[in-house]
């Protein structure tokens, strides 16, 4: 791997960064408010909002190759037009930062996860706030949408996943506590799996409805897992952390994984599944433990059962 380019426009931390769309512009968002789109071949700067937001930026998101929103520390939300220069939508109707957004298929729904608990809905072709949920226990910090757009599922800061059916945003209609400390992000894998990523550095493999923890991928040795975003294609699911490394993990086994409602009675606190070698990290550490099957030897694929 080699360094292509870096930018150092932003004045203060860079706090989200995504790609747009169709993959030629890189969006950033900084907590000196600002908002950055550069080309992603040369990293020139093409487009700057200084002072974007009133309160420090958390997250971007690109809804088409046109429109994207931006969420701020205040619980503020504004949708841009790149052809206009300025937000078609303003809003503020939640108390907490937002943490993180997903759209659906359509561009039309976008949907806004909150420290305060709540997850926000917003029409973005009406340009309209639409609804608040009920508020959660503790920090909603993730969200992303399942069943082909009809389960909604955000991560907790208190390592519970809740579940929103699409056509009821107002409570959740299920609960899925984890054995973890945290679930501080959290992206799909397939239409029922998705990877958390936790403060205890483990990243684990989680299948919706029927609702089962199916093992870890992998690790950052017990440094909190700060971003997760998977390759085109699903096979590779890169993750960054507290360790100021960026790792990448084959998980393309989990797209043939099918899940059903039967499930084995495990021992209560037992150890984690390890879905490959490298799930576990190499000498003595705290993970050692989670490896439950042999290593393949050399050429051979493990394909783990449920």
């Amino acid at each position: 791997n080699r360094q292509l380019w870096s930018s150092g426009h932003h004045l203060k931390s860079c706090r989200d960064v995504a790609f747009s769309q169709d993959g030629q512009k890189l969006f950033t968002v900084s907590k000196d408010k600002a908002i950055h789109v550069l080309t992603v071949e040369e990293g020139r700067l093409e487009t700057r909002f200084p002072k974007a937001h009133g309160s420090a930026l958390n997250c971007v998101l690109p809804i088409d190759n046109h429109i994207f929103a931006t969420g701020d520390d205040g619980g503020g939300l504004k949708v841009w037009d790149l052809r206009k220069g300025d937000a078609i939508l303003e809003a503020r109707q939640q108390e907490e930062y937002i943490s993180a957004m997903a759209v659906d298929g359509n561009g039309k729904i976008l949907l806004t996860a909150s420290g305060d608990g709540t997850l926000g809905v917003f029409n973005v072709k009406r340009r309209r706030f639409e609804l608040l949920s009920e508020p959660q226990n503790g920090d909603l910090t993730s969200v992303v949408l399942l069943k082909r757009g009809r389960k909604v599922a955000c991560g907790s800061s208190e390592g519970t996943i809740y579940l929103f059916n699409w056509d009821g945003f107002g409570a959740a209609s299920d609960r899925f506590a984890l054995r973890a400390e945290s679930v501080d992000c959290m992206v799909p894998i397939t239409d029922s799996i998705v990877c958390v990523g936790s403060l205890d550095g483990v990243i684990r493999a989680v299948n919706i409805l029927p609702n089962r923890v199916l093992g870890c991928v992998g690790q950052h040795l017990g440094e909190p897992i700060e971003q997760l975003a998977v390759a085109p294609g699903g096979q590779l699911l890169a993750s960054c952390a507290h360790d100021q490394k960026v790792k990448f993990w084959d998980v393309s086994a989990l797209r043939g994984l099918v899940v059903d409602d039967y499930r084995k009675k495990k021992k209560k606190g037992g150890p984690l599944r390890a879905l490959s070698s490298k799930a576990v990290g190499s000498g003595e550490d705290f993970f050692a433990d989670l490896r439950d099957e042999a290593e393949p030897a050399a050429g051979q694929e493990s394909h783990p059962e449920l």
